[in-house]
C-alpha cells in the first residue's frame, strides 16, 4: 500500500485540508479535512499559521510566530489582547494575516501595552502587513477580487463590522508581489463604518503605510514614519475620515504624504502633521480624487499640492479653501510626535535643521551648522533671531527651501562685519534654493492683503512705519528657484516691508533670479551689494518709494536682464550713490510703464544700453543728479562706490 499526503488551499473558501490517498485496489481516495484543533493546537504552541474558522484568543505571555499567512475566516473572530508581540518570519509575501469579508480581529492595545507585529529585523518589505475584507460599497463592485492574495470584498452594507483595532504597532510590512503590486502595512478592502480604528503606528514599510479601497471605516491617530510610497492610501471612492495623523518621511525616494486615486468619496481628515527631511511631494490626486482636509501642517516637502491626472483643484478644499499648489501649507502644528509617546520611534529631527514655523520667539546659536531643510516660516507674532557669524546651508531642493518672515513676524539677523550671517546651498549655484521673502503691512498698489507671487504669502495694509525687524551685514547666496515659467524666487523679496525696517550691508550673488525686489512698501536700505544675479540686480514694483544709499552691482556672466529694472506705478524711489559695472554688455537701467526715480551720484560702466524706457515712459520720470534722464548720456561723471572695505560681501562662501 502506497500513501501519499499533501495539503492544498482552497481558493474558494480559503479552507486548510488535508488529503490523503490510499491505493487499495478500486477503492476511491478518502479525502480527510485537517481538524480544527490542530490550528488550536499550533496557536497553542505559538505557531501562526493556516486558516481560523472558529473564535481564539492571543496569550499576551507567548511571543507568537507569523510562518505563513494566517486567515481569519467568515464567521470567525481573532482577539489579540494588550501586550502581544506577533513575530512575522522574513517570508515576503507568504506571510500576511489576513481578516476575510464575514470574519473579525479584535486588536485590543492600550498605551502602556500596545500590540506588536513584526519581522524579526523590522526591515521594509519582509512580510506582508495586516489585509482586512469587508462589506461596504467599494466603486470596484460587489464581491471584487483584491490585488493582494484574491481575496473576496465589497458589498452593500457600509455600516459592516470587521472589528476593532486599538494600539496596534506594526513595522516592515510592504512585500513585493509584482512590479505593479505590494502588501501595505494595513489595507483596508470595502471596509465598514461599524469598525473601530484607533492609535495605529505603521513603520518602515516598503510600500503604503494605510490604504483604503472603497468602504466607509475611519480612523483615529495614526503614526506614519517611513514608509516607502504612500503614508495614506485611498480609492475606490472610500469616504471616510482620519482623526490626528503624524506623518514623517527621513528616507529619500518615497512617493506622498496622501495619494488619492479614482472616484472622489471626499474623504475627510480633520488635524495632518507631514514631516519630511528629504523634500519630496505632500498630497497627491490622481484622476478626479480629492479630499476635505482641516488643520493641514506640512514642513519640508518640495511640492505640497500635485494634481497628478489635472483634476480639478476644486475637488481638495483645505482648511475651508480650494486648495492652493503655490502655498506651502507649513502652519502651526495640531498634532505632534510627543502625542505618540506609545510608539518606539527612532526618528528624531535634530535641532539643526531648520523647517517648520516660528512661533514665538526663536534664537539661533552660532556655534551650530543649521541645514534649512524646506520652508523655514516666521508666523505673526514671532521673531526669528540670528546672531552674527551664523552660517545657513540651504538644501538643494528648489522652491521648496526658503525662509519668509510673515505679515506680522519679525527676523533679527545681527551680523557684523567681522562675521557676517550667510545663506548658502552647499555649492551656491544660482536657483538651488529659494531665498528669503519678508511680508509686511505697508502700502502697495497691490491694496491690503494682497497675494505674493511666491508661497502665496499674504502682505500689505495701511501702516507704512511697519517694522518686519532687522537685517545687518548678511550674505546670501545661490537663490532664485524657477516658481513656473514667470516666476522665480529672488535673492530676497520685500512685500509692502515698511520703514521701520532696517537693511543695512547686504549682499546677494550668484542668483538666478533678482538680487532684491521691492513690491510696494516704505522700506530703505544702505550698503547693498549685487554680483551676477541673472536677471535685475534691483527690481522694484508696485509704487515702492524707500531709498537705498550705497548701491554696487556686478556683473561678469552674460545673459543677465539688467542692474535696475522699475515697473508699474511710480512712486519716486530714490538711490543716492549708484555704480553699475558689466564686464559683457546688457542693459543698466530699465523703466516699464510709468516708473521712475531718483538717481544721485551715477556712475554705470560696460553696459551697451545705459536706459531703456522699455514701454515708452516719460524720461522726466528718471532723474539722475537733477535732470531728466538721457538714452544717450555716459554716466560716468559721478564717485564709484567704494566697495574695497566691504571685506564681509563675501564673506563664509
Amino acid at each position: 500500500m502506497k500513501k501519499s499526503i499533501f495539503k492544498i488551499l482552497n481558493v474558494v473558501a480559503f479552507s486548510l485540508v488535508t488529503l490523503t490517498l490510499t491505493n487499495c485496489g478500486s477503492e476511491d481516495p478518502i479525502i480527510q479535512v485537517e481538524p480544527v484543533s490542530d490550528i488550536i493546537a499550533r496557536l497553542n504552541s505559538g505557531i501562526m499559521e493556516g486558516n481560523l474558522d472558529e473564535s481564539y484568543t492571543l496569550n499576551s505571555s507567548t511571543v507568537y510566530s507569523l510562518t505563513s499567512s494566517f486567515i481569519i475566516e467568515s464567521g470567525a473572530t481573532l482577539t489579540i489582547p494588550a501586550g502581544t508581540n506577533i513575530q512575522a518570519v522574513n517570508g515576503g509575501t507568504s506571510v500576511y494575516i489576513a481578516v476575510l469579508k464575514g470574519g473579525k480581529i479584535d486588536i485590543q492595545g492600550t498605551e502602556s501595552s500596545p500590540v506588536y507585529m513584526s519581522s524579526a529585523s523590522g526591515n521594509a518589505g519582509d512580510w506582508g502587513g495586516l489585509t482586512i475584507c469587508g462589506d461596504a460599497t467599494t466603486t470596484a463592485g460587489v464581491d471584487a477580487e483584491a490585488e493582494v492574495g484574491g481575496f473576496i470584498y465589497g458589498g452593500t452594507n457600509d455600516a459592516d463590522d470587521s472589528g476593532s483595532i486599538n494600539y496596534l504597532i506594526i513595522k516592515g510590512t510592504g512585500a513585493q508581489i509584482n512590479a505593479d503590486s505590494q502588501y501595505n502595512g494595513v489595507s483596508l478592502y470595502a471596509v465598514g463604518s461599524g469598525t473601530s480604528i484607533s492609535n495605529v503606528a505603521v513603520i518602515d514599510g516598503s510600500d503604503d503605510g494605510i490604504e483604503f479601497f472603497g468602504g466607509t471605516v475611519s480612523a483615529t491617530n495614526l503614526f506614519l514614519e517611513n514608509n516607502e510610497d504612500d503614508s495614506i492610501d485611498w480609492t475606490e471612492g472610500w469616504n471616510g475620515t482620519v482623526n490626528n495623523a503624524y506623518i514623517s518621511h527621513t528616507i529619500a525616494g518615497f512617493s506622498t504624504v496622501f495619494e488619492g486615486d479614482k472616484d472622489n468619496g471626499n474623504p475627510k481628515f480633520n488635524n495632518i502633521t507631514a514631516i519630511s527631511t528629504v523634500g519630496g511631494t505632500a498630497l497627491q490626486f490622481k484622476k478626479e480624487s480629492g479630499g476635505t482636509i482641516t488643520g493641514l501642517s506640512l514642513t519640508g516637502y518640495d511640492v505640497s499640492i500635485d494634481m497628478k491626472d489635472g483634476g480639478s483643484l476644486t475637488n481638495v478644499i483645505i482648511d475651508g479653501e480650494v486648495a492652493n499648489p503655490l502655498l506651502s501649507y507649513t502652519n502651526t502644528p495640531n498634532v505632534t510626535a510627543s502625542d505618540f509617546t506609545w510608539v518606539n520611534s527612532n526618528v528624531s529631527i535634530p535641532t539643526s535643521v531648520l523647517q517648520g514655523a516660528v512661533n514665538d520667539t526663536v534664537t539661533l546659536d552660532a556655534s551650530v551648522s543649521y541645514q534649512l531643510n524646506s520652508s523655514y516660516i516666521v508666523q505673526s507674532g514671532g521673531e526669528l533671531i540670528i546672531p552674527a557669524g551664523t552660517k545657513i546651508e540651504a538644501r538643494d531642493g528648489g522652491t521648496g527651501v526658503y525662509i519668509a518672515v510673515l505679515k506680522g513676524g519679525k527676523i533679527d539677523i545681527q551680523g557684523t562685519a567681522d562675521n557676517p550671517v550667510v545663506f548658502s546651498s552647499s555649492e551656491g549655484n544660482p536657483g538651488d534654493w529659494g531665498g528669503l521673502t519678508i511680508c509686511g503691512d505697508a502700502t502697495t498698489s497691490a491694496g491690503v492683503n494682497a497675494e505674493a507671487e511666491v508661497g502665496g504669502f499674504i502682505y500689505g495694509g495701511t501702516n507704512d512705519a511697519d517694522s518686519s525687524g532687522s537685517i545687518t551685514y548678511l550674505v546670501i547666496k545661490g537663490t532664485g528657484a524657477q516658481i513656473n515659467a514667470d516666476s522665480q524666487y529672488n535673492g530676497i523679496s520685500f512685500y509692502a516691508v515698511g520703514s521701520g525696517t532696517t537693511l543695512e550691508n547686504i549682499s546677494v550673488i550668484d542668483g538666478a533670479d533678482d538680487g532684491v525686489e521691492f513690491f510696494g512698501g516704505t522700506v530703505s536700505a544702505s550698503n547693498i551689494y549685487l554680483e551676477n544675479n541673472e536677471d535685475d540686480s534691483v527690481d522694484w514694483t508696485e509704487g515702492w518709494n524707500g531709498t537705498v544709499t550705497n548701491t554696487y552691482i556686478s556683473h561678469t556672466v552674460a545673459g543677465f536682464s539688467t542692474a535696475f529694472e522699475g515697473d508699474k506705478d511710480n512712486g519716486n524711489p530714490k538711490f543716492v550713490n549708484l555704480t553699475a559695472i558689466s564686464s559683457v554688455g546688457g542693459t543698466a537701467l530699465q523703466f516699464k510703464k510709468t516708473s521712475g526715480g531718483t538717481i544721485t551720484n551715477i556712475w554705470l560702466e560696460g553696459y551697451d544700453k545705459n536706459i531703456d524706457m522699455k514701454d515708452d515712459g516719460p524720461l522726466t520720470n528718471v532723474i539722475i543728479d537733477g535732470v531728466a534722464a538721457s538714452t544717450s548720456a555716459e554716466y560716468k561723471t559721478g564717485t564709484k562706490v567704494d566697495v574695497s572695505a566691504w571685506s564681509w560681501k563675501n564673506a563664509g562662501l
